[in-house]
C-alpha cells in the first residue's frame, strides 16, 4: 500500500507514541519488535515505509535488517532511527541504502515530513522504474535472424568502451534503436541520452543547439540556453542525420570532438564536457566528401567504429517476429484485444520489399490494428503493397554493378544460411557451391 507503514523498536513505548502520530497522519501502520519479527513481516505485507531502530536488543540489529532488507529487494524507503547516532553509523546506513537516519529523542514534526519525503521518493522511482520499463519496450531491437544476431553481438562488444560510432542504414531501418541499445550497455547508461536530429534544425539554428546560447547572442535569444552537448555531459549524445550538417557546423564539431570543450554562442568561456558521441547516417558519406559536402577528418574522428544496419528486406525472416511484437504493442496501447495474423497475411508481409523498412512496418501494423475489427487478420486486411514496383529498387541504390552484385550475393547467401540455421554446409550443398568457395564469399562479403 502506498501509504502503509511498518515500526521496528524494541521500545513498546516509541512504538505506540510513532504509531499514534502517524495514524493520525493517515497513514496505516504496522509494527515489529526485532529484525526478524521486521523481515517475517515484509514476506506477508507490502510497506511503503519501515522505521527501523538501529539497536533491537537481542537478535539482529538495525543495520543487519537493513542489509538483509536490500538483499531481499524490498521495495520500501527505509529510515533510521538512533538514540546512540554518530556520523559513521548515518554514513553506513545511507551506504545500505537508507532514505534518512534521525536521532532520538524523536522529534515528531521532524518524523513525520521524513516520512512523507520517503515515501514520496519511493512514489518517484517506482514510477521512474516503470517509465525505463516502457522505454525499453519502446525501443527494444526485435528479430533473431542471423543479420540481427550479429548485430547483438557487435553491440556488446562496442557499447562498453568509449569509441565513437557511425551507423549507416537505410531510413527506418532502427539506427536509433541501434545507439540506444550501445548506451544502455554502456559505463554511461546511468546518464543521460540526449539526440539531436541535424535534418530537423533550421541551418541557422543548429549551432545554438548543439552548443547553445548567451542571452543576447542573436535576435530572439531572450535568455542564456544550453546545448545537447552540455546537456549530455558525462552520457551519450546521439547526432542522427549527420548528412545534412552545415560546413560551418561541421568545422565547431571537429573542435568538439578533439578537444571536448566549445564556446557556447555569443560565449568566449568554452565550457568542458566527457560526451560520447555516436552518429548515424542514411546518406553515402564517401560520396559527400568526394563532392565537398563532408568534411573527411570529421568523418574520420566519427568513423571510429562503424555499424551497418540491414534494411527489412535482407532479413524477412524477422517480419512474423515484428508483426507480433508491434501487434502487442499497439493493442495494448489502443486497449484492443490482440490479433492474430493468417498465413497468407504473413506471406503477404514477408513478400513486400518494405522500402519504408521497419518504420513502414509498423506503421501498417499499428494502422491494422486500428481499423480492423477482425480477431483473425488474413492476407485481405493488409493494405494493398506494389509488390512487383517496390521489388526491384535495390538494384538502383548501388554505383557500380559490382556493388549491386555483391549486395545481391550477400542478401541471397545470408536467407541460405538462415534458412539452414547457419550450417554452411547445408547451405553450399544447397545452392549447388563448394563449402570452400562459399566460406571465402562469405570472408569477402563480410558475412560473418
Amino acid at each position: 500500500m502506498q501509504n502503509s507503514i511498518l515500526i521496528v523498536d524494541d521500545e513498546r513505548g516509541i512504538r505506540d507514541t510513532l504509531r499514534g502520530v502517524l495514524e493520525d497522519e493517515g497513514f496505516v501502520v504496522e509494527t515489529a519488535i526485532s529484525g526478524e519479527d521486521c523481515l517475517d513481516k515484509v514476506k506477508k505485507e507490502v510497506f511503503a515505509c519501515i522505521l527501523l531502530d538501529i539497536w533491537l536488543g537481542d537478535g539482529i540489529d538495525g543495520l543487519d535488517t537493513l542489509k538483509r532488507l536490500k538483499e531481499e529487494r524490498v521495495d520500501a524507503a527505509v529510515v533510521m532511527i538512533s538514540g546512540h547516532g554518530n556520523i559513521e553509523t548515518a554514513v553506513r546506513s545511507t551506504k545500505l541504502g537508507a532514505f534518512d537516519f534521525i536521532e532520538k529523542p524523536l522529534s515528531i514534526e521532524r518524523t513525520v515530513v521524513t516520512v512523507k519525503n520517503a515515501i514520496r521518493q519511493r512514489q518517484l522511482e517506482m514510477a521512474n522504474a516503470q517509465l525505463q520499463s516502457e522505454l525499453a519496450e519502446q525501443y527494444q531491437m526485435v528479430g533473431d535472424s542471423i543479420v540481427m544476431r550479429a548485430l547483438r553481438k557487435q553491440i556488446s562488444i562496442v557499447a562498453p568502451t568509449d569509441g565513437r560510432v557511425l551507423i549507416s542504414g537505410e531510413s527506418g531501418t532502427g539506427k536509433e534503436l541501434v545507439a540506444r541499445a550501445i548506451h544502455s550497455q554502456s559505463k554511461r547508461s546511468g546518464a543521460s541520452f540526449v539526440e539531436i536530429n541535424s535534418a530537423a534544425i533550421p541551418e541557422e539554428l543548429v549551432e545554438s543547439e548543439l552548443f547553445g546560447h548567451t542571452k543576447g547572442a542573436f535576435s530572439g535569444a531572450a535568455k542564456a540556453k544550453k546545448g545537447k552537448f552540455e546537456i549530455a555531459d558525462g552520457g551519450t549524445l546521439f547526432l542522427d542525420e549527420i548528412g545534412d550538417m552545415s560546413p560551418i557546423v561541421q568545422a565547431k564539431m571537429l573542435r568538439v570532438l578533439e578537444e571536448q570543450r566549445f564556446d557556447p554562442v555569443g560565449s568566449n568561456s568554452p565550457i568542458t564536457v566527457d560526451v560520447r558521441v555516436i552518429s548515424a547516417t542514411n546518406k553515402p558519406i564517401d560520396q559527400l566528401i568526394e563532392s565537398g559536402e563532408f568534411r573527411a577528418d570529421l568523418f574520420y574522428r566519427l568513423n571510429v567504429i562503424p555499424f551497418q544496419v540491414p534494411p527489412l528486406r535482407e532479413r524477412v525472416e524477422d517480419i512474423p517476429v515484428l508483426a507480433h511484437h508491434f501487434n502487442r504493442r499497439y493493442s495494448a496501447d489502443y486497449g484492443k484485444h490482440q490479433k492474430e495474423f493468417a498465413d497468407d497475411a504473413i506471406e503477404k508481409l514477408q513478400a513486400y520489399s518494405w522500402p519504408g523498412n521497419v518504420r513502414e512496418l509498423r506503421n501498417t501494423i499499428e494502422r491494422t490494428v486500428i481499423m480492423s475489427s477482425k480477431e483473425v487478420i488474413d492476407a485481405d486486411e493488409l493494405p494493398q503493397f506494389d509488390v512487383t514496383a517496390s521489388a526491384p529498387a535495390i538494384s538502383f541504390r548501388f554505383p557500380s554493378f559490382k556493388d549491386a552484385t555483391d549486395a545481391y550475393q550477400r542478401e541471397f547467401i545470408q536467407h541460405k544460411l538462415a534458412e539452414f540455421d547457419g550450417n554452411v554446409s547445408k547451405a553450399a550443398e544447397d545452392m549447388g557451391v563448394d563449402r570452400s568457395h562459399l566460406y571465402r564469399r562469405m570472408r569477402n562479403l563480410g558475412i560473418k
